[in-house]
């Protein structure tokens, strides 16, 4: 890091690097390229960069130098510029030549000098519910009153959940909650926000529903001489475990980050179907093959050619829907809106990052 660079950070940069590899490295809160948190000094706001993992902040330099002012300037004018929010860089400063998060624009907009973005799978549980609101109001009233909590309704992530987030980012809150999308927790200092996480975490948490283990053989069975593996993540194989939860898993895309790393649809193997049985009819309907397959009592299949971005949203996939609570009505993304997640260029590029990590 030069000397340039160095002075040009926050004091506490380094506790704030701590808390966002922290959060990165707990797969219940942050799944592989998901999530971002930024911290904002002097009119600039360093926010992790697109594509890249929270659970690196202390390896490598993730973070991205942006100008505030002159970005919530443009979201506010609807300046085109204010989506990928790289014009507002400081590139003498930007060590990692990479560009901001997504959603930078909604970190520049909220006032607070720490905010943490991330994917809760408790938070997800509940923020997927017809009701959602509602349930998380009662807890979030009951356990942690002092703070002030607002909602979005679903908007693409981006500028679009950024207006939405400017509405209220005038009442300071302490809380966001992003309906089929995370929260957000925002707080003055970086040892407020460690705080405020685990108390709203621990505010939403959801006991999971207990599962059997995978039927290993028989999944080995099934994969054999395919394009596929099995799940080697234990926790995954809980969505073809749980019947209410693969219920929910295949009624339709729960958030954007499912959508953008497995696809819209999750393959399903009956009794007496193979794999390659299962892609043929996926080929004879024009649709691509499916990143996940899912064998209910058995277990979960996955493509040899899914990115560790991938494998890391199976394994969300499995913790939110054996928290989702029974008998709820879910609201899905629709036909449109997962259209436009995956046609969405900032998109496309987390994608990349995500194949090259993987060498691709």
């Amino acid at each position: 890091m030069s000397q340039v660079a160095a002075r040009s950070r926050p004091q506490d940069y380094s506790d704030f690097l701590q808390l966002s590899a922290r959060l990165g490295s707990d797969i219940t809160r942050t799944q592989g390229a998901g999530g971002n948190t930024s911290i904002k000094e002097n009119g600039i706001m360093w926010v992790k960069a697109s594509g890249t993992w929270l659970s690196q902040a202390e390896d490598r330099e993730i973070m991205v130098p942006v100008e505030v002012a002159p970005l919530i300037e443009a979201l506010k004018q609807g300046d085109p510029r204010a989506e990928k929010a790289t014009d507002f860089v400081v590139d003498s400063i930007n060590e990692s030549g990479l560009r901001p998060s997504i959603e930078t624009s909604f970190h520049a907009a909220l006032p607070q000098a720490v905010v943490a973005h991330f994917h809760c799978v408790n938070t997800l549980a509940l923020a997927v519910l017809d009701n959602g609101r509602t349930l998380i109001e009662q807890r979030l009233a009951a356990n942690v009153p002092d703070l002030i909590c607002r909602f979005a309704p679903y908007k693409r992530p981006g500028v679009p959940v950024a207006l939405e987030i400017l509405k209220v980012a005038g009442d300071r809150p302490d809380i966001l909650v992003l309906a089929n999308h995370g929260i957000i927790i925002t707080a003055d200092t970086v040892q407020e926000a460690v705080e405020r996480i685990e108390r709203v975490t621990a505010a939403l948490a959801i006991e999971p529903r207990p599962v059997a283990k995978a039927d290993s053989q028989w999944l080995e069975a099934a994969a054999k001489n395919s394009t596929y593996r099995v799940a080697a993540d234990e926790a995954t194989h809980a969505t073809a475990l749980d019947p209410a939860g693969l219920k929910v898993a295949l009624g339709g895309s729960l958030y954007p980050d499912h959508v953008i790393f497995l696809g819209t649809e999750i393959g399903v193997l009956g009794d007496g179907k193979s794999v390659n049985d299962l892609l043929s009819e996926f080929a004879a309907r024009g649709a691509p093959a499916p990143k996940m397959l899912v064998a209910a009592g058995k277990g979960v299949l996955l493509s040899n050619d899914l990115t560790p971005g991938g494998e890391a949203m199976a394994r969300c996939l499995a913790e939110v829907v054996i928290r989702v609570p029974e008998g709820e009505r879910i609201r899905f993304l629709t036909d449109a809106e997962e259209y436009e997640l995956g046609n969405w260029e900032a998109e496309q590029y987390r994608q990349s990052l995500d194949r090259q990590t993987a060498g691709q």
